[in-house]
C-alpha cells in the first residue's frame, strides 16, 4: 500500500523538497551565530528569520490543516515568524526581527527538522486525491522558499556592508573576466501579444490570467547597462541634474544624499564595489546593480532612451527562448553579476540582475487573489511598487520563467537590480 501511495506523487517532488530545503541551510553555512541575527535596516531580515519563516509557511499552510492532532513545534513561533498574513493572526514587527536573539539558530534548525520530518511523513500517507489537493501548496511553499534564498543573500550583503570591517560572506567567490561589447538595439515588432501564465507548470497568482496587450513597435537593448556606462552618468553630474529625475526621485536623492549606486565606494585607487566576496575594484564590464527605479529611470533619460514596459520585456523574452540561456544564476555560485558574452541576440534576459521596468505593479485584467490567508501572498501589495523582470545572480535558475513578476518600491536599492534600455521604433 505504501508503494502505491507514493507512486501517486508528482515526479521528483519529494527530491525537490529536500533539495530546496537543504539549499537554504547550505547558504547559511558560512555565517557565524552572530551573523544569523543581524538586521541592518527594516527591509532586511536576519538569516535565522528566513530559515524559520519558510518553515512556518509549511507548518501553517500544510501541516496544521492536514495532519489530525498536529501540534506546532512551539506555541509562539506563529507570532514570531508570520511575516504579514493578517488572517493568520498578529505578528512580530518586521523592523524588530533583529532583536530575536532567541530562539537560537540551533533551535530554529530543530524547528526545520521537525517540520520536514512531519511533512515527509504526511506525503507518505497521501492518495491521488490528497496529492491533487496539496501539490499546489507544496509548489507554492517551495517557490516561496526560493524567493527567500535570494532575499537571504541580499540581506546578508547589506548586513555585512553595514560593518566597517567590510567582511566577506565567502572569500572563495570568483568573477568571470569579460569585456563590455558595444550595445545593440534589437527591433521588436509589437502588435497584439499574449502575456501572463497559462498552461502547465507553477506560476504565482500575480502572473495570471493570461491576456492580450497591444505593443507599439519598439527596440530593446541586447544587453544590460554596465558599471562603466553608469560611471559616465555619475562623472557627468547625473546625480546633480534635476531634469533627469522624476520629482519623487529627485527628492529622494536630495534627502538621502545618493551620489552612486549602493555598495560603490571611491577609494585612493578609484571606484570600488562591495560584494559578497568583500570589497573589490569596480569592473566596468559588469552590469550595474543595486540601483533604485528612480536611478534606472534617470539613467535611461541621460542615455536618451527609456525603460521597457514589463510587457515589452516579456514579449522579447518569450521570443528569445531560442537563444542560449547565458545568464548568471545562483546555480553558477558566483553570487555577483558577470559581464555579458559576445554572442548575437539578447543576452542576460534572465539572470545577473533584476531589470526595472516602467510598469507599476498592478493586477492583470480579471485577476482574483486566492481564497483564504494564502491569498495575501501577492495581491495586497499592488500599490506603490514597480515591476522587475528576469531574475538575478542570486536566483535559482529553475525559479524563473518569462512571465515571472517581481516587485519592489521605487526607492529600493538593496535588491540586486539594474536595467536594460528600450526605445521606440
Amino acid at each position: 500500500m505504501q508503494r502505491a501511495l507514493i507512486s501517486e506523487m508528482p515526479p521528483g517532488l519529494r527530491e525537490r523538497y529536500g533539495e530546496v530545503r537543504g539549499l537554504s541551510e547550505f547558504l547559511c553555512a558560512p555565517l557565524t551565530a552572530e551573523d544569523m541575527v543581524i538586521q541592518s535596516m527594516p527591509d532586511v531580515s536576519p538569516p535565522k528569520w528566513h530559515l524559520a519563516h519558510t518553515t512556518w509557511f509549511f507548518e501553517t499552510f500544510i501541516l496544521a490543516p492536514n495532519v489530525p492532532g498536529y501540534r506546532p513545534f512551539h506555541p509562539r513561533y506563529g507570532y514570531l515568524f508570520n511575516s504579514y498574513y493578517n488572517q493568520i493572526g498578529p505578528f512580530h514587527a518586521r523592523a524588530r526581527r533583529g532583536l530575536l536573539a532567541r530562539p537560537t539558530t540551533d533551535e530554529v534548525l530543530a524547528y526545520r527538522a521537525h517540520v520536514d520530518r512531519h511533512l515527509t511523513a504526511l506525503l507518505d500517507t497521501l492518495d491521488a486525491a490528497g496529492w491533487a489537493r496539496l501539490t499546489p501548496l507544496l509548489e507554492l511553499g517551495l517557490n516561496h522558499e526560493q524567493q527567500h534564498q535570494e532575499l537571504l543573500l541580499m540581506d546578508v550583503k547589506h548586513n555585512f556592508h553595514a560593518n566597517p570591517l567590510r567582511p566577506a560572506y565567502r572569500e572563495d567567490l570568483r568573477s568571470a573576466p569579460g569585456t563590455a561589447h558595444p550595445v545593440d538595439f534589437l527591433s521588436c515588432d509589437g502588435g497584439m501579444v499574449e502575456v501572463g501564465h497559462d498552461g502547465p507548470g507553477f506560476a504565482f497568482d500575480n502572473e495570471t490570467p493570461r491576456h492580450r496587450v497591444f505593443l507599439q513597435p519598439y527596440r530593446l537593448a541586447d544587453r544590460l547597462v554596465t558599471c562603466g556606462e553608469y560611471l559616465d552618468f555619475i562623472t557627468t553630474g547625473g546625480y546633480q541634474t534635476p531634469e533627469l529625475w522624476l520629482s519623487d526621485g529627485w527628492a529622494t536623492v536630495q534627502a538621502r544624499g545618493w551620489t552612486a549606486p549602493l555598495y560603490w565606494e571611491q577609494g585612493d585607487d578609484g571606484w570600488q564595489m562591495f560584494t559578497l566576496g568583500g570589497l573589490r575594484a569596480l569592473d566596468p564590464a559588469t552590469p550595474v546593480s543595486h540601483i533604485s527605479f528612480y536611478e534606472a529611470d534617470a539613467y535611461a533619460r541621460f542615455a536618451g532612451r527609456r525603460l521597457p514596459t514589463e510587457f515589452e520585456w516579456e514579449a522579447a523574452s518569450a521570443a528569445a527562448d531560442a537563444y542560449p540561456a547565458d545568464g548568471n544564476f545562483l546555480d553558477q555560485d558566483r553570487l555577483e553579476p558577470q559581464p555579458a558574452g559576445a554572442q548575437s541576440g539578447f543576452k542576460q534576459l534572465r539572470g545577473d540582475v533584476w531589470e526595472w521596468s516602467a510598469s507599476a505593479y498592478l493586477p492583470y485584467p480579471r485577476y482574483r487573489p486566492a481564497a483564504g490567508a494564502v491569498g495575501e501572498y501577492n495581491g495586497k501589495f499592488m500599490s506603490g511598487q514597480m515591476v522587475l523582470r528576469g531574475g538575478c545572480c542570486l536566483t535559482p535558475a529553475e525559479h524563473l520563467r518569462a512571465t515571472y513578476r517581481n516587485f519592489f518600491p521605487p526607492d529600493a536599492r538593496w535588491a540586486c537590480a539594474g536595467l536594460r534600455l528600450a526605445d521606440d521604433l
